[in-house]
């Protein structure tokens, strides 16, 4: 599927993204990891196609994350589940009263985000959780579609690690927003305000470590750490949180 041809809706963009086949290594490996499996999930049948984001069209903050994992949301379908780093986003989520609920289990579920959206700047699994620049850069034209369509209403925005935040720079230059010079840098507990070239509201910038368990277990992020800077980044986003 062509990102580049524009359809009417988030929802279909979203359906479109499931059929990309643009990067063969990815393609490769989600679909392997499909066939073999881990022994835990023999009775799954997994997902192993690109993933889409997940949350309203509507969303005042947008979280974007890596790529799926192999097991993870290859399999669920959903971006951040199935995996030690989905758990403890939703349930973070959850506990600031931006779910309906504090698990995810698989798409279709039956999970709501309330004026929260999350993405991947690269949609299918990568081996080793390692995507290579030319394949975030040819996955690229998803995010800025929908973008697109996100731009009416997101606020707050927060790149999950610094591959997010070296991805999302270019798509909010592509959106028309002003960004410094030099470019801003990643780091925990980053914030960057970015006026639009067309006078338009402020877009909210702010950097948070990866949900990852090589941080969370190290305690490079805590449970607090990751609570806080998301109701940061909510209630500058307009929307009203649990404390």
């Amino acid at each position: 599927m062509d990102p580049a041809a524009p359809p009417p809706t988030l929802a279909l963009l979203d359906e479109q993204v499931t059929h990309c086949r643009a990067c063969p290594r990815l393609v490769e490996w989600r679909e392997e990891a499909a066939r073999v499996k881990r022994k835990s999930y023999q009775d799954w049948d997994y997902w192993a196609r690109p993933i889409p984001g997940f949350g309203p069209p509507d969303a005042a903050l947008v979280l974007l994350g890596l790529a799926p994992a192999a097991h993870g949301g290859n399999r669920t379908g959903r971006i951040f589940t199935g995996d030690p780093s989905g758990d403890l986003l939703y349930a973070t989520l959850y506990g600031l009263g931006l779910a309906n609920r504090p698990e995810s289990v698989r798409a279709g579920d039956g999970l709501e985000l309330y004026g929260v959206r999350i993405t991947d700047p690269v949609r299918c699994a990568p081996p080793e959780n390692k995507p290579t620049p030319a394949e975030r850069d040819t996955c690229r034209p998803w995010l800025v579609r929908e973008f697109d369509f996100l731009r009416p209403t997101v606020r707050s925005m927060v790149a999950l690690g610094g591959f997010a935040w070296q991805a999302l720079l270019p798509v909010l230059a592509a959106a028309g927003y002003v960004l410094p010079r030099p470019r801003p840098a990643f780091g925990h507990g980053a914030h960057v305000v970015l006026p639009h070239s067309d006078g338009g509201p402020l877009l909210h910038l702010f950097g948070c470590y990866h949900v990852s368990p090589r941080n969370t277990y190290t305690g490079r992020l805590t449970t607090p750490m990751l609570r806080d800077l998301l109701a940061t980044a909510a209630e500058t986003a307009g929307l009203t949180v649990r404390r």
